[in-house]
C-alpha cells in the first residue's frame, strides 16, 4: 500500500481518534488537580481549568469507545467522533497545559480524516435481542433505584438531607448495584421498608450488571473462538481495504501467498477447508473458512474495496465458478487466474477473468528454450524464484 492509499485509508482517522482518545484520558488525569502552567493560564479561572481535567478524561472514555466502533464502520461511532474530537481540542485548550497541545494537534487532524471517509462508515448499529434486552435491564434497574431511593429520601439521611437530590439518588443506586457500597448513603437502620427497598436494589442491581457483562463478554470469547478456527472476526474484516482476495488454496496458492506477504500487500484468503483454514491463521494471515463461489464470504471480505481477486487452485472448474460470482458482484475488480490445463485458459476468460496464466505452458516453454540455448532462460527463471544466491550452471 502506498503513502497516498495510506493517508487516504480510513484506517488513519480511526487510529489518530484512538490516540486523541487516549491523549484525552492521560492528559485530562494529568491536570486534575495540577497547577495551570500553560500561555492562557491567567485568563481562565483554575476552577475552570482542573474542571476540563474531569470533564476531558470523561471525554476521552467516550472517545475511546467510538474509536473501537469506528473499526466496525459504524456511521453512530462517526458522528460521535465528529462531536468529540473537537470538544476533546477544546478541552485541551481549556486545560492550559504543555502536556495538552499534542491532543489537540490530533483531534483536529482527526477531523478532516473522518470527513473524508464518510461514505466507508456507513452501516448502521445492530444490536443483538440480548444485547438490547441486557440495555433496558441496566436501565430500567438504575432508573428504579434513582426514583425509588428519591421517593423515600425520609428513610435514607444521606439523601434527604443532602443538596443535590436526584443525584444523591442516582449516586446511591450506582454504588449499591453495583456492590461498591462505600457505606456513605444508606437507609434508617430503624426504617424496615428502607432496608428493604436497599435490598431489592442490590438484587436488581447484581442481576442487570451480570447480563450486561456476559452479552459484552459473549462476542469476545467467541472472537477467539472464531481465531482458533481459522476465522477472521467481524472486526478485522471491517476495515479491510486496498487488499487482495485470494479464492480458494492449491499447489500454486503457496507461492502467491509468500509473495504477497514478502510485498507486505494486505490479503485475505477464503478457503472451505477448516484444517487449511486454522493453518493459515496460525501464521498470521487473514482468513475466511467459505466456500470461494459464494457471494457472501466475498462480501465480508470487503470485495467492493479490494484491489485484485486472485485463484490459483488445481480445480479449474472451481476457479471459474469463484471467478463469475467475483465478477458479478464486481465488475471493474481486477481478476487473475492460474489454469492448470491449457484448454480452460478461455474459458476462464470467459468466466470473467482478466488474465489467466497457464503455469504449465509458461514451464513447458522455459524448458524447451533452455534445452535449445535460446536465451538466457535460466536467469530468467532464477528471477522469478528471486534465488539470489550463484548459479550452478556452467558456460
Amino acid at each position: 500500500m502506498g503513502l497516498l492509499d495510506r493517508l487516504t485509508s480510513a484506517r488513519l482517522p480511526v487510529a489518530l481518534t484512538g490516540l486523541s482518545a487516549v491523549l484525552s484520558i492521560a492528559t485530562g488525569i494529568a491536570n486534575i488537580g495540577s497547577a495551570p502552567a500553560g500561555p492562557l493560564s491567567p485568563y481562565i479561572p483554575v476552577a475552570v481549568q482542573q474542571t476540563a481535567g474531569f470533564t476531558g478524561a470523561m471525554t476521552g472514555f467516550l472517545l475511546l469507545l467510538s474509536a473501537y466502533t469506528l473499526r466496525r464502520r459504524r456511521r453512530g461511532a462517526w458522528y460521535s467522533a465528529l462531536l468529540l474530537l473537537p470538544l476533546a481540542a477544546l478541552q485541551g485548550v481549556i486545560q492550559t497545559s504543555p502536556y495538552s497541545y499534542p491532543l489537540v494537534v490530533l483531534s483536529l487532524l482527526a477531523i478532516p480524516g473522518l470527513l473524508g471517509n464518510r461514505d466507508r462508515f456507513d452501516r448502521k448499529l445492530s444490536l443483538s435481542t440480548s444485547q438490547l434486552a441486557a440495555g433496558i435491564i441496566l436501565a430500567s434497574v438504575q432508573v428504579y433505584g434513582t426514583v425509588g431511593a428519591y421517593a423515600l429520601r425520609d428513610e435514607f439521611p444521606a439523601i434527604r438531607d443532602g443538596s443535590a437530590g436526584l443525584i444523591d439518588a442516582f449516586y446511591y443506586t450506582i454504588v449499591t448495584a453495583s456492590t461498591v457500597g462505600y457505606g456513605d448513603v444508606t437507609p434508617d437502620p430503624t426504617s424496615t421498608r428502607g432496608k428493604l427497598f436497599g435490598l431489592s436494589v442490590v438484587v436488581l442491581g447484581v442481576v442487570s450488571f451480570t447480563v450486561a457483562l456476559g452479552t459484552l463478554l459473549a462476542p469476545l470469547l467467541e472472537a477467539r473462538f472464531q481465531r482458533a478456527l481459522g476465522r477472521m472476526t467481524e472486526t478485522q474484516l471491517d476495515l479491510l481495504e486496498n487488499h487482495v482476495i485470494v479464492l480458494g488454496y492449491g499447489d500454486l496458492t503457496e507461492p502467491i501467498l509468500n509473495e504477497l506477504t514478502d510485498g507486505d500487500v494486505p490479503f485475505v484468503v477464503i478457503v472451505p477447508d477448516q484444517a487449511r483454514a486454522a493453518e493459515l491463521s496460525d501464521r498470521g494471515m487473514n482468513v475466511i473458512t467459505a466456500d470461494p463461489s459464494d457471494e457472501e464470504p466475498l462480501r465480508r471480505a470487503q470485495l467492493a474495496d479490494a484491489t485484485a481477486v486472485v485463484t490459483a487452485t488445481n480445480n479449474d472448474a472451481e476457479d471459474a465458478l469463484a471467478v463469475l460470482t467475483a465478477r458479478q458482484l464486481r465488475p471493474n475488480v481486477r481478476i487473475v487466474a492460474a489454469a492448470t490445463d491449457r484448454e480452460n485458459v478461455k474459458k476462464l476468460k470467459r468466466a470473467g477473468a482478466d488474465t489467466v496464466i497457464s503455469p504449465a505452458a509458461i514451464g513447458g516453454h522455459l524448458l524447451v528454450e533452455s534445452a535449445l540455448g535460446r536465451g538466457d532462460t535460466e536467469d530468467l527463471a532464477d528471477k522469478i524464484l528471486k534465488d539470489e544466491g550463484p548459479s550452478d550452471r556452467t558456460e
